[in-house]
């Protein structure tokens, strides 16, 4: 079994996971506690790996002016990426309408979703601000953490000479969380085992009741993101080998689709960008974290599919200015949605809410929500990838040497 790249035992974890839920259905429930591990110990490395990954990737950028060039590259993609996708959304639901002559008597859920008011964009850009980096970091605020992270590793790249001593601290520690994380993720392979489990074992392979052709939308969707945008960007502006990225990437895909939060995986995401993919440490270690929260592409599908299928099951009509509207308030919670499981779920009930639409379907939503977040997540992080890697191939930073061979 030492033998074994550790791919292969989470893919094997994962297959087995799938098998048992079939076999075993609703019992695999047993397995839960176990999953729930696994998911705390990597919530455990995040906020630490994320400070530490972000100062230490920044110092050793060096460059304030680079910085910049970097940063905003990086704010641009996110940006344009996410609306992009959220185009695709849209233009799937138009097209297979998965809200049409859905019964409304199967709507209704005994789940009591209360609405919450949208945040204007001014509040989620101050929100963004930690008025105590202590307590951004102690409850797990990552976009605060980041903003603090960003500020501290400027100030150090400032020092110059005198915060030599300081970034070859971060930098050591930032070593050590690697070493962590290595420790946690050789049980990945039990804990993907025992959440595909449950996951399986409580909704079985098929999906059921009104939202089967609504879950299916979102996956195909996501399937085009993968396949059209990501491939496009992957050959003519990052310029790397699509065969060696494809041999490679599903290591994140099995973690993407077995913790569904962005954040968790990014340990894995790091580790596969640097090695695999040959993208710079200090690269990888400012664009990756920055993405886990602000990088959205799966849920800017989800989110305007979610819109119009709600509007298609009431006849709500949309017009072209309304999915304008849509598009922009997409783009702006995405930014604002925690890369943690479930998150988006309180996103979209503030979208429709602000919309003027019934909630009633969320009660269903919220129940099976985990199956479209395998796809909406596995589409986030792998947004991150693609980003690291164009930003990559324009300040060369990518170590063509692991490409020679494909």
């Amino acid at each position: 079994m030492k033998k074994i790249s550790l791919t292969t035992k989470i893919f094997i974890g994962f297959i087995l996971g799938i098998v048992l839920g079939v076999i075993f259905k609703e019992k695999m429930i047993i397995l839960k506690p176990i999953g729930d591990i696994f998911l705390t110990l990597i919530k455990m490395i995040v906020v630490p790996l994320v400070f530490f990954s972000i100062v230490s990737g920044v110092a050793s950028i060096g460059d304030i002016q680079k910085l910049k060039r970097i940063g905003a590259k990086t704010i641009v993609y996110f940006i344009v990426t996410t609306a992009l996708a959220g185009v695709i959304g849209l233009a799937v639901a138009h097209l297979l309408q998965p809200g049409a002559g859905v019964d409304l008597s199967m709507v209704t859920s005994n789940t009591k979703i209360e609405a919450k008011a949208m945040p204007s964009l001014g509040q989620t850009i101050i929100g963004m601000f930690p008025d105590n980096p202590v307590k951004s970091l102690a409850t797990g605020n990552l976009m605060q953490v980041i903003v603090f992270s960003l500020f501290f590793g400027i100030s150090l790249t400032l020092l110059g000479d005198t915060g030599k001593r300081v970034i070859s601290f971060f930098d050591d520690c930032t070593q050590a969380m690697y070493k962590m994380t290595a420790i946690v993720m050789s049980f990945s392979p039990i804990g993907v085992a025992a959440l595909m489990a449950v996951s399986i074992g409580q909704f079985g392979l098929g999906v059921f009741g009104p939202l089967g052709k609504f879950i299916g939308s979102v996956w195909l969707s996501d399937i085009f993101v993968a396949i059209v945008m990501y491939g496009c960007m992957l050959k003519f502006i990052a310029k790397v080998s699509i065969s060696h990225y494809l041999k490679n990437i599903g290591e994140i895909w099995l973690m993407t689709m077995s913790t569904t939060s962005s954040s968790g995986t990014l340990p894995v995401t790091i580790r596969v960008t640097e090695d695999k993919f040959g993208v710079s440490k200090d690269l990888a270690e400012f664009i990756l974290p920055l993405g886990a929260t602000m990088n959205m592409n799966g849920a800017g599908v989800y989110y305007s599919m979610a819109v119009l299928f709600v509007s298609q099951i009431y006849g709500v009509q949309m017009d072209i200015s309304q999915q304008l509207l849509i598009l922009m308030l997409v783009t702006i919670i995405s930014v604002a949605s925690p890369g943690i499981p479930g998150g988006g779920i309180v996103m979209t009930i503030m979208l429709l809410n602000t919309m003027g639409l019934p909630m009633d379907i969320m009660g269903l939503i919220a129940g099976m929500y985990r199956l479209l977040d395998m796809a909406n997540t596995t589409m986030n992080v792998t947004g991150d990838v693609i980003t690291s890697l164009c930003i990559g191939r324009g300040e060369n930073a990518i170590d063509d040497s692991l490409y020679e061979n494909d």
